[in-house]
């Protein structure tokens, strides 16, 4: 049975990401998708000169971050937009969400909420890479990172 759940940034345990040239951050799970299957959320900690899980958009899931610390630049199909402490962003399904945040401070992490729908299967599309990824069942598959 699933129960009400806290998790506090300061003590939640992460994982490093790092996807080489300045792609480095790292994710702890509030909420996940093994545990709740109609929503996840992640703290994640971008330090400076880094950005977080690459330019990308979803087909089935929308997206909003909340930042809580530091300062962000966010890349979008219509520009880049600036986004600070108490600041909250969503991103729609489709090519006209597609996103990447990068830490935009030289010396202060920025930490932020992802707050995610889970929809599966998702197809998630990296217009910079070239590539789709399947998440879902059978995610192993050839549409992987």
């Amino acid at each position: 049975m699933k129960e009400v759940s806290v998790k506090n940034y300061h003590t939640a345990e992460g994982e490093t990401i790092n996807r080489g040239a300045g792609n480095e951050f790292t994710v702890k799970p509030v909420v996940s998708s093994d545990y709740f299957t109609k929503c996840k959320a992640s703290f994640v900690e971008v330090e400076p000169g880094n950005q977080a899980f690459g330019y990308h958009y979803h087909e089935m899931n929308e997206e909003v971050f909340y930042i809580i610390n530091g300062t962000g630049i966010v890349r979008t199909v219509k520009g880049e937009i600036t986004v600070k402490a108490g600041d909250a962003i969503s991103f729609p399904t489709g090519p006209e969400g597609t996103h990447v945040i990068r830490n935009g401070s030289d010396t202060e992490k920025l930490i932020y909420i992802d707050f995610d729908a889970v929809n599966v299967p998702e197809i998630v599309h990296l217009p910079d890479a070239h590539k789709v990824k399947y998440v879902g069942p059978y995610s192993n598959s050839m549409f992987d990172e």
